[in-house]
């Protein structure tokens, strides 16, 4: 079992930044793929970012790319996602989701999730 815990969101105007955290306890974190994903009122939830285990691999959903960069500490177990230049349409619940299942996290059906933490964007 892993147990995922975000942090970092909050309120902040168009063109600024946050970092978020996803704090993994319970199992080998390292071997996990890791991804973040959000989900707006009305809207479904969609992949952001995601980094492979080894971390020689990171995907970026077209609209974040360039602005958002995907990390992760695998001695301290934390997942990041640092976002920059951020745009109202970032507005979301940010979630962290975890597999050592090829391709669930790109899939969206990772066995892991943590609760979420709110990003608000105001222009």
């Amino acid at each position: 079992q892993v147990q995922l815990v975000e942090s970092g969101g909050g309120l902040v105007q168009a063109g600024g930044s946050l970092r978020l955290s996803c704090a993994a306890s319970g199992r080998t974190f390292s071997s996990y793929t890791m991804g973040w994903f959000r989900q707006a009122p009305g809207k479904e939830r969609e992949l952001v970012a995601a980094i492979s285990w080894r971390m020689d691999r990171t995907y970026y959903e077209d609209s974040v790319r360039g602005r958002f960069a995907i990390s992760r500490d695998n001695a301290k177990n934390i997942l990041y996602l640092q976002m920059n230049s951020l745009k109202p349409e970032d507005t979301a619940v940010y979630y962290c989701a975890a597999d050592d299942r090829p391709g669930t996290v790109l899939t969206g059906i990772s066995r892991y999730w943590g609760q979420g933490t709110q990003v608000t964007v105001s222009s």
